[in-house]
């Protein structure tokens, strides 16, 4: 008899924000290896375009849809197209981001506020809300929320950016508690410093990266696969009694601030 938990994403539809690079980009390609159809959503669509294809020459079934998720015209079309394409959404991984104020918290013009906000936090309640009303039509679904350990605890010159994912942990409890009723599962991963473009200003000076690895007790930064296995834990059958909780995959940085 296999026991193992079911990792299997085959006949699911699986939208993911922010997949034109990173962490996004890294999920798409292993939920399509997990056999989802994948609607990869950024702001352009060029480099959309490439993962797709790359992703149907592996085998894998995907669509590239540039989307802003500041406008809910586009999160609608968006939703559409993808049924249209392959039926319904049954994950939704919410994952774009931006950050334009680096400093001190009270250096920022609101204006920083209104960007970082509506990306980080209103764009992940619209995507959420028209990802409810697609999984109720096939009986449920996931919703994944990548905030960031920036929302536990506060990270230097990047107060605005620490509050919106502090928001979206809030989110993600308050979606969790509101949908469980209709077989909707919601949670967060909230990543510590990742190899990514946003990160690139840290990993690419290594003073800098030097003196921010000694408060990650790995002492390393993660590459982007090393969130996919929490990512398709998150979708897949095998998390059926997992919702409004937070994962941080952050090589024990939380822990250890805690200790100091």
């Amino acid at each position: 008899m296999n026991h193992l938990p079911n990792f299997d994403l085959s006949g699911k539809i699986a939208i993911i924000t922010g997949a034109s690079r990173g962490i996004g980009e890294a999920i798409a390609r292993t939920y399509a290896g997990a056999g989802a159809a994948v609607v990869l959503s950024s702001r352009k669509q060029e480099a959309l375009e490439q993962i797709a294809g790359e992703i149907r020459a592996a085998g894998g079934q995907a669509l590239a849809l540039a989307a802003h998720t500041g406008e809910s015209a586009a999160v609608q079309t968006l939703f559409q197209t993808a049924t249209d394409e392959f039926g319904g959404v049954d994950i939704l991984v919410n994952n774009a981001a931006t950050n334009p104020h680096f400093g001190p918290i009270l250096s920022a013009e609101e204006s920083h506020w209104a960007k970082i906000l509506d990306v980080n936090v209103v764009g992940y309640f619209r995507m959420a809300k028209a990802a409810a009303t697609a999984m109720q039509e096939r009986g449920g679904g996931s919703i994944i929320n990548v905030a960031s350990i920036a929302g536990r605890r506060p990270q230097p010159g990047m107060g605005v950016y620490c509050v919106s994912k502090a928001a979206v942990l809030m989110l993600t409890e308050v979606l969790a508690a509101e949908l469980a009723g209709v077989n909707i599962r919601v949670n967060a991963i909230a990543p510590g410093f990742i190899k990514t473009a946003f990160s690139r200003a840290i990993w690419d000076n290594p003073q800098l990266y030097e003196e921010v690895m000694r408060i990650v007790p790995q002492g390393r930064m993660a590459e982007p696969e090393e969130l996919t296995g929490i990512a398709l834990y998150l979708a897949a059958d095998a998390s059926s009694f997992t919702t409004g909780s937070t994962f941080l995959i952050d090589g024990g940085q939380y822990v250890d601030a805690g200790m100091g």
